[in-house]
């Protein structure tokens, strides 16, 4: 049997993609996509709705040809090499692609098959995952039967049996109530410590910072940004001064003696009353150091003084114009892009 996700091809990365374009008559899903994963990492691509992101996980995993570029995973490429590509990726969609007729067991036990391992090796692969996946107890029944977590398990479960190399994840969290999502991170956190590297897209800011190294951003097809977390957040150029005097009914004064000095950025001053401390919005290092300055010259003293960074949902908002949930127009339905899959 061929060994699979051993393939490395002499590629830098697990994913390299280059001037990736995909059109839909007068519709860009994608224009002109550049994107590299390294190898046993997580690549967060966020965006809203209708941004390409499951564009670019359908042409990754050779289910759509692309119209122009170029893209490389694990080394084969996703156009002139789409079988043995197959061989090492797994990928789990935004809904369970298992069979709800199949009980979870057999589910595997076909998949393992169809990757050509052989029965002994299949019925000791699904008998793994359902135990990994905390689904040995129903192992016997329908899928359909599955709640909705219990199946985006079988479907991760069910993305794992050819252990591969890289694991395409497009939204696999939506829907899913906060503890069984909590199981599904913690899973995906399992699998990169193994070495498996993941693509995953999401609108969940939360999902993002849980689980990904690197993120990049997409907008209307466009990578609009790229970069790690926390330099993302330093992109958009703004920090909070957060300040607790020790006094608190010395908030109010000294929120109004900053506001009239005007050497903040951004917004005016706000109380947090609920944690007795101002929040301070500054755009610079120098607006820092004035404001710390003038709040030393209040002769106030302090229980404690940091700097925090915009949130992830703050930072996609500032790159973006629009949230995360919020859709676009520039996607199409999935039934045409099934229409216009690779042949095999």
């Amino acid at each position: 049997m061929k060994q699979q996700g051993t393939h490395t091809g002499g590629s830098a990365g697990a994913v390299t993609v280059r001037g990736l374009v995909k059109h839909y008559g007068e519709t860009k899903a994608l224009a002109g996509v550049d994107l590299d994963v390294r190898e046993g990492t997580v690549m967060g691509v966020l965006g809203p709705n209708g941004a390409g992101k499951t564009t670019l996980v359908r042409i990754l995993s050779t289910l759509l040809a692309p119209t122009a570029g170029q893209a490389t995973v694990a080394g084969y490429d996703v156009v002139r090499q789409p079988r043995q590509l197959r061989r090492v990726i797994g990928l789990t969609g935004q809904y369970a692609s298992v069979d709800e007729k199949l009980p979870g067991w057999e589910n595997l036990y076909l998949i393992g098959r169809l990757l050509d391992l052989s029965r002994k090796e299949a019925r000791a692969r699904a008998d793994e995952l359902l135990e990994r996946f905390s689904l040995t107890d129903a192992a016997r029944r329908p899928a359909g039967t599955y709640s909705g977590g219990m199946r985006r398990r079988l479907d991760l479960a069910a993305s794992m049996i050819g252990r591969p190399a890289v694991l395409f994840l497009d939204e696999p969290t939506t829907g899913l109530d906060p503890r069984t999502r909590n199981e599904v991170w913690d899973e995906v956190k399992r699998l990169v410590g193994e070495g498996v590297t993941v693509l995953l897209t999401t609108q969940y800011m939360e999902e993002a910072e849980q689980l990904a190294s690197e993120l990049t951003v997409m907008d209307r097809g466009k990578v609009i940004a790229r970069g790690g977390i926390e330099e993302l957040k330093a992109r958009v150029g703004g920090r909070t001064l957060r300040i607790r005097p020790a006094d608190p009914l010395r908030l109010r004064p000294l929120a109004a003696a900053l506001d009239e000095l005007g050497i903040t950025g951004l917004a005016p001053v706000t109380v947090d009353a609920e944690r007795a401390a101002l929040l301070v919005p500054v755009l610079s290092d120098e607006q820092l150091t004035a404001v710390v300055g003038a709040v030393t010259a209040q002769d106030v003293t302090l229980a404690s003084i940091s700097t925090e960074l915009p949130s992830l949902d703050e930072v996609f908002l500032s790159l973006t114009g629009h949230r995360a949930g919020e859709p676009l127009d520039t996607e199409p339905a999935g039934s045409a892009e099934h229409r216009e899959e690779v042949a095999a």
